[in-house]
């Protein structure tokens, strides 16, 4: 009776943990599915013009990822969330070139002028928490930026912005 009641709760637990995969993945990639324009520009209060996903979250991008290089793998992800698509990325509101770089995953991520683009997991919709914050994960520091629309204000030609400096955070394995 015991042991079936263990095999039970692994199994419980192990078709909750696949379903939580299957609705971070999809989540991510739906805009595409939907319509919906995978990434869009929206003024966010104190921010001005940014970029944002299907949801309105912000999006992001890092100084050390450049021309499509995966740097933020691994624990840099339970922070970073790659904005993901299955098709092609629909622009809404966002002059500027979209693409598609391919993670060591195996998944498709967007791109906005050769800049990987992520949310940040502590945002919500409409708010930017994230821009100059800097971390490190497996020994590799990074310094992320909210991501800008060419030619808005605060936007330079790799989509960076002026910022304050930000305390800087170093998690396990850096």
């Amino acid at each position: 009776m015991k042991r079936l009641l263990v095999l039970g709760v692994v199994l419980v637990v192990a078709a909750v943990g696949v379903a939580i995969a299957v609705a971070a993945t999809t989540g991510s990639e739906s805009a595409s599915k939907t319509g919906k324009a995978t990434v869009s520009v929206k003024r966010i209060a104190g921010h001005g013009k940014v970029l944002v996903d299907a949801k309105g979250r912000a999006l992001y991008r890092s100084d050390q990822e450049k021309n499509g290089m995966v740097l933020c793998d691994g624990a840099c992800l339970s922070f970073w969330q790659p904005l993901k698509v299955r098709g092609t990325p629909k622009a809404g509101s966002l002059s500027g070139k979209l693409g598609v770089v391919r993670r060591p995953d195996g998944g498709r991520q967007v791109t906005y002028r050769g800049r990987l683009l992520y949310s940040f997991k502590l945002d919500k919709p409409g708010k930017v928490t994230g821009d100059g914050f800097k971390d490190a994960f497996g020994g590799q520091r990074f310094t992320w930026r909210v991501a800008r629309a060419a030619g808005t204000v605060g936007s330079s030609s790799s989509g960076g912005g002026t910022t304050t400096t930000p305390p800087t955070y170093t998690y396990p394995g850096s």
